[in-house]
């Protein structure tokens, strides 16, 4: 189970998209498809909304360890040409815990 970095709620690491910087440009950000690039990465629920909380939090700089501003085109181009959005549940169960 890894914590989304918008909403902050746990997903399993199937469900979640690994961000990290890109390698070779200082402070871009882009999904890790494949999970296997180098360095610290940061996960997010398939959301734009996710990725905006995120953003307003400004959750990728402590996440990831970076001091610099960092770019989120490359995530944000990614998930519009997703064709379809993971829908994130805000559903309370009986006993009044978020599902």
């Amino acid at each position: 189970m890894r914590t989304c970095v918008g909403c902050r709620r746990r997903g399993e690491r199937s469900s979640l998209l690994r961000v990290v910087v890109a390698p070779d440009e200082a402070g871009v950000l882009l999904v890790d498809v494949r999970r296997r690039l180098p360095g610290r990465g940061a996960w997010l629920h398939q959301s734009s909304a996710c990725l905006e909380l995120a953003d307003k939090r400004r959750a990728w700089s402590r996440a990831l360890r970076r001091t610099a501003p960092l770019d989120t085109s490359g995530v944000r181009s990614f998930l519009d040409s997703c064709p379809h959005e993971a829908v994130v549940s805000t559903t309370t169960d009986e006993s009044g815990s978020n599902s």
